[in-house]
């Protein structure tokens, strides 16, 4: 097995349902510190300032003031800017230095360990309350697949990578198991509090806090709710301080809101785009553009690309319900990538009709200016119909006999 296999499989988390693009929404650390706060959650104050000049700052009055740069990125305190400036995170109890501070972020590329070469431009910047942290714990709620159902997993040791504190001090880590009828009881609430040494007054109020997780999961259709740290402050409150959501993208129907508040500015507009005409699209390094009905199809073409010697240029799976307009909109996907030198389409009619593939190339082709090499393999359900409709085209399309004539010719309209 070649090791392109092992590069689709690391894609394998973002496309888990190939029959269905999945979205897997990720949101800034401000909104989910806003879903939170709106939820009855106890989270820092804070506010935001952004490019467009729009600032809630003036009326935002602390003893001391976090700044932090909002991307889609860990490592934000350790990284540095594009125009120098040390840092993603900024602590100060000067008001005076605030907007000093911010002002050299707001615009400039933020270059962490998880961003690309480049960095990430910031566009927004969130201003939080510090807090004076006593102690740290863990508290997720996940959805899992093992119990068939919902978990608490806690620990008293938060604030740190909770893998390595399951690997080597696993009589940290408690996971219990949630009855979806009975929800978290006051009882099990109490349970992990205790568990994660909360004491006396602060035992009862994390308690509460553990309920009001409970139904925040709930009410967004979260499959992940991490908190990282749950604090305990010098003052004696307990504070989430930064979350982790994932939320269940079958849930999208109802919870507009929240995927409404998607930020796909740091993502490809590539896969933007194809999300917009419910594709899967996943772009990589080579320069034969694939599409192709089927994830499991689709590895399979990329597999003997590699083995004929070519170099796929990305994942494209238009799926089983795939319509006409479906298909200009990938062969514009396709196009848009520059290192593309010629296309494959490798379609195997199941439910899948080749005659409404057929269609929708011959209609993209008429539509665009078409300036690679493309080469169409159909088989299946009307394959002849498909053959008919692109041979009466009149157009410059080759066609092949099998997959592995297809995977051949287009690799030497690369070499």
């Amino acid at each position: 097995m070649s090791s392109l296999w092992n590069t689709v499989l690391k894609l394998k988390t973002q496309i888990k349902h190939f029959a269905v693009p999945v979205r897997h929404l990720n949101l800034l650390e401000y909104q989910s510190k806003h879903l939170l706060r709106k939820n009855g959650v106890a989270v820092q104050d804070f506010c935001m300032i952004d490019e467009k000049g729009c600032s809630e700052f003036e009326k935002f009055n602390v003893k001391e003031y976090v700044i932090k740069a909002q991307i889609l990125a860990g490592g934000r305190g350790k990284g540095h800017f594009s125009n120098g400036f040390k840092g993603g995170v900024h602590v100060t109890a000067n008001r005076n230095d605030v907007e000093g501070i911010y002002q050299k972020m707001l615009g400039h590329n933020l270059i962490t360990k998880q961003t690309p070469k480049d960095g990430i431009e910031v566009k927004k910047i969130m201003i939080a309350e510090s807090v004076t942290i006593k102690r740290e714990t863990y508290v997720c709620i996940l959805m899992d697949r093992q119990r068939n159902g919902p978990v608490i997993i806690a620990s008293p040791a938060g604030g740190v990578d909770i893998e390595a504190v399951a690997e080597k001090t696993p009589h940290l880590i408690k996971n219990i198991p949630i009855d979806i009828f009975e929800g978290v009881t006051d009882s099990m609430a109490e349970e992990v509090a205790t568990f994660l040494e909360f004491k006396g007054s602060l035992k009862n109020l994390a308690a509460a806090e553990i309920k009001k997780l409970w139904q925040f999961f709930l009410t967004v259709d979260a499959t992940q709710l991490e908190i990282n740290p749950l604090v305990e402050t010098d003052d004696n409150k307990v504070i989430s301080v930064d979350a982790k959501i994932n939320f269940d993208d079958n849930a999208q129907f109802r919870q507009k809101d929240i995927f409404g508040l998607e930020d796909v500015t740091e993502s490809d507009p590539r896969e933007v785009e194809a999300a917009k005409n419910n594709l899967n699209y996943i772009g990589m390094t080579g320069n034969i553009g694939c599409l192709v009905n089927g994830a499991g199809l689709a590895m399979a073409t990329m597999d003997i690309i590699k083995l004929h010697g070519g170099d796929p240029a990305n994942f494209l799976d238009v799926g089983g319900s795939v319509k006409e307009e479906q298909v200009r909109a990938a062969f514009n996907i396709l196009t848009s990538d520059k290192n593309v030198r010629c296309i494959l389409v490798n379609v195997f009619g199941g439910i899948v009709n080749c005659a409404t593939i057929a269609n929708g190339i011959v209609g993209a082709m008429k539509s665009m200016k078409l300036e690679v090499p493309l080469i169409v393999r159909l088989e299946g359900t009307n394959a002849v119909e498909a053959r008919r409709i692109i041979k009466e085209s009149g157009l410059n399309i080759q066609t092949a006999e099998d997959l592995d004539d297809a995977a051949k010719k287009a690799v030497q309209n690369v070499i």
